[in-house]
């Protein structure tokens, strides 16, 4: 018995006191710090639901996660400086935890910011301010976001002392790495600083109705780095964002959703074109879709075998204006056939 006794480490009993102690203060600290959150954010939630405003309902709903693992880490904290084993695993464990919450919290409070700025930007009259302060809000957040999770990334990788010291250790070679990875990373560089630009500059805007490489949709999102239009047939095409900034597009509702278009009628050289155009007029004010700026018939082009009737007319938004394109379109050329039969053109064989 007097030889096991003397395997055993005389400090041992002490050990085990701090330990307990330290998990006993790790305990209280937790605790003592849930029951802050709650009572907090309890008040906070009652002045949220007096108020008439929903962005405080929002601001308070989004950080309530972050802040309570926030509230754990400060209660750990404290109770790190009553304890030496526990003020050693903290101090091991704070670097790699502060800065995730910390970027959490940032990002909380970005995504409740822009959310709640979304939201009032839909509440508000669809007109080209609201458009662009949303096309602002969607690049900015993006952009935001990336920052906040990069620097978030970086500073928990220094935390680890490995990591760390590889880091420094390849500084001094980092020049040749360098131009490489910058040559490799250039177009999503490109992209991103396209999307930057964009923001500041607003060619285009959530909503749009754009027409880029023969391809015509409206702008239903704006990352980073491409845009999403969403055409009429119901598909989705993916343009790159420096496609808006390097080449030439139509940018149709630039200022306002209204938009004008035309339809355009291959008719025989001797087709009697008055009582046509008096037909058109007709069918586009008696359709609820005309907004009343535009209605016109004129003939554009002449050759030996057709000539060109197009019919300029407009309507409050795009897609007022398909609609209304194709009930004229079918509507004139049923009347064409009812009544001018001869103004069809024939082909020339």
């Amino acid at each position: 018995m007097g030889a096991l006794t003397s395997w055993i480490d005389p400090r041992l009993p002490e050990l085990g006191r701090e330990l307990g102690t330290a998990l006993l203060l790790a305990g209280l600290g937790i605790a003592v710090a849930l029951i802050a959150h709650r009572l907090l954010y309890g008040l906070l939630n009652r002045l949220a639901v007096a108020s008439e405003s929903k962005v405080d309902d929002l601001v308070v709903r989004k950080l309530r996660a972050p802040t309570r693992w926030a509230m754990v880490a400060l209660g750990l904290a404290v109770a790190a400086r009553e304890s030496l084993v526990l003020a050693e695993v903290w101090q091991k464990l704070a670097g790699f935890v502060m800065p995730a919450l910390i970027g959490w919290i940032a990002l909380a409070g970005l995504n409740a910011f822009v959310r709640a700025s979304t939201a009032e930007a839909e509440l508000a009259p669809a007109d080209g301010k609201a458009r662009r302060r949303r096309t602002r809000l969607a690049i900015f957040a993006r952009i935001g976001a990336f920052l906040i999770v990069f620097l978030t990334v970086g500073l928990m990788l220094l935390a680890i002392p490995g990591v760390r010291d590889l880091g420094l250790t390849l500084m001094a070679s980092a020049g040749l790495a360098g131009l490489a990875v910058g040559a490799a990373a250039q177009p999503a560089l490109k992209s991103l600083i396209a999307g930057l630009q964009m923001a500041l500059t607003e060619p285009i805007n959530i909503g749009d109705l754009v027409t880029v490489d023969g391809q015509s949709g409206r702008v239903e999102d704006i990352k980073t780095t491409y845009v999403v239009l969403h055409t009429w047939d119901e598909r989705h095409v993916i343009v790159p964002t420096s496609k808006f900034l390097e080449t030439t597009f139509q940018n149709q509702t630039r200022d306002s959703t209204a938009v004008g278009g035309a339809v355009v009628l291959h008719l025989d050289p001797l087709a009697d074109i008055p009582p046509l155009r008096a037909e058109f007029e007709r069918q586009v004010r008696a359709n609820p879709l005309w907004d009343g700026r535009k209605a016109s018939a004129r003939v554009v082009e002449a050759t030996a075998a057709s000539i060109e009737l197009r019919l300029a007319l407009s309507a409050a938004d795009p897609g007022a204006l398909f609609e209304l394109k194709c009930a004229v379109r079918e509507g004139m050329l049923a009347w064409i056939r009812e009544n001018q039969p001869g103004a069809i053109a024939r082909a020339v064989g």
